[in-house]
This record gives structure tokens, sequence and C-alpha cells, in this order.
């Protein structure tokens, strides 16, 4: 809950209700206004957060109780044993970086930007306008808006060289976040029961997204600088894929920037082969130094398959991202989006499309990259200092993390526990590997809340590290 005047209240309340009997009736509207001297709608948000928490139920006309325990009794899920069957495929867990940002912790797990980092008067403006507009309550096209497919296509054309031809509007489909775009290409270049070449450490949520399409992954390693070309073209030939995922550009969970010499290596690589390049390019707005060129304003042939995402440069209410793909790939692609989705909320469209065109934009991108290489070097001087043991593989030049190597024979599931005693919030590596773990890693986020903590947040780390070897 925010801190706001309506706090006060809800703790003396909750320190009220430990010792009141169930049932027992709280004080009237009129009598908390009095004893806080607050307005009536200052005790009825305390008060929705206190029927939020389940420990107080309110009788509309007659007040609000302490609410009474109910008695459980067991329920019998037994039938559904039978209906349901042996799973098809398994689904790893949520991840780590998925568990909510807590403000009574040093939060380095998660994965999304914090607040302080995001254009929130653009996007809250943005609301204000589309709630004025028919994209408030019409459907728009399952490619799209229009607009923001143009824009999109602009973007990619903009550092397509002379010698290429650009993409265009009628190659993008707009989609419900990069996850969706993803889970949508698996789908439609790869299937089931078929191989998908991937980068190892990857993305989690390419790993979920290939276990809910039910694709056969086979790993290459990928360092601090991307993966060896040539033991991409022998896992192509060896495995008979033809397709491979990679994030090019500040790699989730290392970092990694390819090189303009690997992207060409490849590029060449998949067009000897006769496969695609899905591309994951989610960290283009996150680009910290240098220029970050996509693979795919080097190729025309159809080989490269874009995603680009807006879903954390804006905001994560505002899921919405694009898939930019030519020939017959498109069209089976905009199969299954329309198949899973339909089409994208047009309300989220016409936001997002207001926000990056706005004058502020530009702006805002180059003031939030200004604070994100901030919070990364300190983030990393830190680690230097306090987890001498430990080994950074790289400092990025772009990306929200940093990928940290433990010491051999680390436990990583008990430092993670021994940090959250500690009131530290870590993501141990693990998740990030779609075949076994090749050692002892955390994934350290420099974009999450309080950056006047990470020093002390990573001292704990290194504490709890003693600790437990």
């Amino acid at each position: 809950m925010n801190d706001d005047s309506s706090t006060p209240i809800v703790d003396e309340l909750r320190t009220w209700i430990a010792t009141a009997a169930p049932g027992a009736r709280l004080p009237s509207t009129r009598t908390l206004v009095r004893q806080h001297e607050v307005s009536p709608l200052t005790v009825q948000k305390a008060l929705r957060s206190l029927v939020a928490l389940g420990l107080v139920e309110t009788r509309p006309g007659v007040g609000s109780f302490v609410r009474a325990p109910r008695t459980s009794r067991p329920h019998d899920f037994g039938w559904q044993t039978a209906a349901l069957g042996t799973p098809r495929r398994q689904i790893p867990a949520q991840s780590r970086a998925l568990q909510p940002v807590r403000h009574d912790v040093i939060a380095f797990h998660s994965g999304y930007p914090d607040r302080g980092l995001l254009p929130e008067r653009l996007v809250r403006s943005a609301f204000a306008r589309m709630a004025r507009t028919d994209a408030a309550v019409a459907r728009p096209p399952s490619s799209g808006l229009p607009e923001l497919q143009s824009w999109f296509a602009a973007e990619l054309a903009a550092m397509t060289p002379a010698s290429v031809s650009a993409p265009g509007p009628q190659d993008v489909i707009v989609v419900p976040g990069n996850q969706g775009g993803l889970t949508a290409c698996l789908h439609a270049l790869v299937g089931a029961g078929r191989p998908l070449v991937i980068e190892s450490p990857t993305y989690w949520g390419a790993i979920h997204a290939a276990a809910q399409a039910g694709v056969q992954l086979v790993p290459i390693p990928s360092g601090p600088h991307g993966p060896d070309p040539d033991v991409l073209a022998d896992t192509l030939a060896r495995s008979g894929a033809r397709a491979f995922y990679a994030q090019p550009t500040h790699a989730n969970p290392t970092g990694a920037r390819w090189s303009p010499q690997l992207a060409d290596a490849v590029l060449a690589t998949v067009r000897q082969h006769g496969a695609f390049l899905i591309e994951d390019d989610w960290a283009s707005d996150f680009t910290l130094s240098g220029e970050a060129t996509p693979v795919a304003a080097r190729d025309d042939g159809g080989h490269v398959v874009h995603l680009r995402s807006l879903t954390k440069s804006v905001a994560p209410s505002v899921r919405v991202a694009a898939v930019t793909a030519r020939g017959p790939a498109h069209e089976r692609i905009l199969t299954e989006v329309r198949a899973a989705n339909m089409y994208v909320s047009g309300a989220l469209q016409a936001v997002a499309l207001d926000v990056v065109t706005q004058p502020g934009w530009r702006t805002h991108l180059r003031s939030m990259r200004r604070e994100l290489a901030d919070r990364r070097d300190l983030l990393a001087a830190a680690v230097g200092e306090h987890l001498p043991t430990a080994h950074l593989t790289a400092v990025p030049t772009g990306g929200l993390n940093l990928w940290v190597r433990l010491p051999d024979g680390t436990d990583a599931a008990r430092l993670t526990s021994g940090c959250e005693a500690k009131g530290v919030l870590v993501a141990p590596g693990d998740e990030w590997f779609p075949a076994e773990p090749v050692g002892a890693h955390l994934r350290l986020n420099y974009s999450g809340p309080n950056p006047g903590a990470f020093v002390e947040g990573v001292r704990l780390i290194g504490a709890t590290l003693d600790e437990i070897t």
C-alpha cells in the first residue's frame, strides 16, 4: 500500500482488530474522520484496504465489522485427475522475476524498471486523451492500428542501410506484449515436437513459451559477446532446426550485445541453412552507450523475424509489442495471433502510439538512459567491492541487468533464501538455462527501486554468501 494519509488509520485499526472479537463493529466513519482529522474519502480508502486484506466486512447502511474466520472444509477435486490425465507438456513454474516488489525489501530480482524510470506523465496524459476518442470503444484491425504499424516499421527502417529494402507497415503485426508475439512465432515457425536452437543462458520467458508450444529446445552456449556462429552452424545442421531464437541487443540475462561482425556471421549462417532468426529486440530502448542496430535491419530476405516491445519502456500496463516478418511467415504468424487474441486492445495501442510520438518521448529516453547508466555503474562497483569471490561476466552497454557468476559449488537456492531473510530479493540464475546450468549465477537488476540501497543490498548478499560457503 502507498504511504498516504490513510496509512495511520489502517495501522491503528489493524492493531485494534487483532484483539477484537469476530463480528465487533468498527468505529463509524464520522468518528474516524474526527479522530484522525481527515476527509471521509480517506477513511473510506482505509476501510477498503482492510476489506482487501480480509480483516473487515462491510454491510451497507449498517457499518463495518471485524470479519469472522470462516470454517474451512476439505474439497475433493480428485475427479479432475481422470479428466485432465497426464500433463502433455511441463511448463516451468512462474519466474522469480515476476515476484511482486515490496517496499520493505531491497529488490534486485524484478525484470521491470522502477516506476520512477517510466514516462508516467506521458502515459497518464495519453490515457486521458484516448478516453475521448473512438479507440476507447472501437475494435481495431487484427494486424494493429495502421498508424502504430507505420511507427514500428519506421523505427526499423531508420536503421536499415540503403542497400537493404526496408520493411513496410504491411510487414508489422501488433501483438499483446512480447510474450504473445514470441508464442505466436514459435507456433507458426517451429511447431510442436520440432527443434528450436536457443542461446544458453537465455530469457526465461522464451523457455516458457517453447514449453507451451511443445517445441524441442536445442541449446547452444552464449557468452558475454554472443554465440559462436560455427557452433550455431553445426547445431542447425545436426538438429535439422529451421529457427534460432536469440537476443542480439543486450541479452537477458547476460547483457551481451552482438558486434556487427557477429550479426553478419549469424545472418549468413541462417541464410545458408534456410532458417529463421527470431530476434527478440526487447531492450532497444535501453541502449546506454554506442549504437545497437537490429539484425533485422540487415536482412530483406525474410530470414529475420523481429520482435520489438514497448511494455518495459512505456509502462507494464501498456502491453503492446510488434512482430515484423515478411513473406508467408508473416501470414502464418498473423493467423496464430488472430487465433489466440483476435486483436490487441485498441485503447492500449492508441496510448502506446500517443506516448512514443510525443516530443517528450525522446527527452524521456535520454534522461532514463543516463539514470540507468548511473545505476549500472553503482551496482557494478558494489559487486566488485562486496562480492570479491564472485565474477561479473561483463559490464553491459545496455539492458537492465548484471549477470554475476558465483563461486563453484554455491547453493543458489540457499543463497536466495538467506538473502530474502535479510530483506534482499535476488533472482538465482538457474531459470535462465534451457538445460542444466553450467554454474551458479545471480541476475541483479539495476533498474529496480531505491538505488540508494544498492550498496547495502550487495553487502548483505556478500554476507549471506560467506555464511553458506
